[in-house]
């Protein structure tokens, strides 16, 4: 009976999506909310500037019609992935805003999206805390856990939802590219979230499959349109909230592999030039050095999509063995 709810949810929330993108876009074009693209980027992704952004609108409001409609259960794991998906989609959508509408190409200063990120990563805690949330964390793979007590484990969950939403925030270069890939690692912690009995993980696991699925129809190369930091944001929220309550934060590392690399790529990149004055990649995030190296924008996103469709794999086996 919970299968058909998650195939439900997933089939509600893709018609949605669908159906919510074409009334949307030309409301995008018409107010002018097109993407500016980087010009020290891929000479290709030129011809993307002014294509329609934040419809990342789309995947949040797809995504809470749907888990409001099919979690049955709104226990404290219901509030704290609505929280999550929400309140990082919120923080996206005010930087989109404020980069198109204001014409400030950096949207939020970075002390104010910190700032956000810290408050909404807070609430989560506090909801955490008052339902008895255990801080014990398991090593994927292994019967092995070790408990650091709420001192370090809540200080640990805000550098994970901080570290995952804009791990997620780096993968959106492509199009395509986080649409398949989040909806591959939604996949798998849907059945994470189902052996876990959290039932409210599993909904909006699949409530989210949907809606990225859905977003991607109009998503796909060549773009309609961006899903901007909305989107990408509010993706990330909903993973990192995921794994947190199914107390899978670990196995994250390894289902989310795509995102680690993506983040990596832009670390060693900033650490190896500020050290050597030497670039690693020619361009970061990787999925850029791809691009740059001849491979062409679709081949890039389908061998990303494969790469993730195989740790996401790899996390369910590991999973199984906990």
């Amino acid at each position: 009976m919970d299968f058909q709810v998650l195939l439900l949810t997933i089939g509600v929330s893709f018609i949605l999506a669908v159906i919510a993108a074409p009334l949307l876009i030309p409301l995008l074009r018409r107010m002018k909310f097109g993407q500016q693209v980087r010009e020290d980027g891929p000479q290709s992704h030129l011809k993307k500037s002014g294509t329609p952004t934040m419809g990342g609108v789309v995947i949040l409001l797809a995504f809470t019609l749907a888990f409001l409609k099919f979690s049955a259960v709104k226990n404290t794991d219901f509030y704290v992935l609505l929280v999550a998906t929400l309140g990082f989609g919120l923080i996206g959508f005010l930087d989109d805003y404020i980069k198109i509408v204001f014409k400030r190409s950096l949207g939020l200063t970075a002390r104010q999206k910190m700032l956000g990120q810290l408050l909404f990563s807070a609430l989560m805690c506090y909801l955490l805390i008052q339902n008895g949330h255990s801080t014990a964390i398991s090593i994927p793979g292994t019967s092995v856990s070790f408990d650091w007590t709420g001192w370090f484990y809540y200080p640990f969950v805000v550098f994970m939802m901080l570290a995952i939403t804009n791990a997620v925030n780096f993968t959106d270069g492509l199009d395509g590219l986080l649409s398949g890939v989040s909806a591959i690692a939604f996949g798998a912690f849907a059945i994470v979230a189902m052996q876990a009995t959290s039932m409210p993980a599993a909904v909006c696991a699949a409530a989210m499959i949907g809606a990225v699925l859905g977003f991607l129809v109009y998503n796909a190369h060549p773009a309609k349109v961006f899903m901007g930091d909305t989107g990408s944001l509010g993706i990330g929220g909903a993973i990192g909230a995921i794994a947190i309550v199914t107390k899978t934060e670990l196995l994250f590392l390894v289902i989310g592999g795509i995102f680690v690399i993506e983040v990596l790529s832009v670390v060693i990149q900033v650490i190896s030039f500020k050290t050597r004055g030497k670039r690693v990649f020619k361009m970061s995030p990787i999925h850029h050095h791809f691009e740059l190296s001849g491979w062409s924008e679709w081949r890039v996103v389908i061998t990303f999509w494969a790469v993730g469709a195989i740790l996401a794999a790899l996390g369910l086996y590991l999973n199984k063995g906990l």
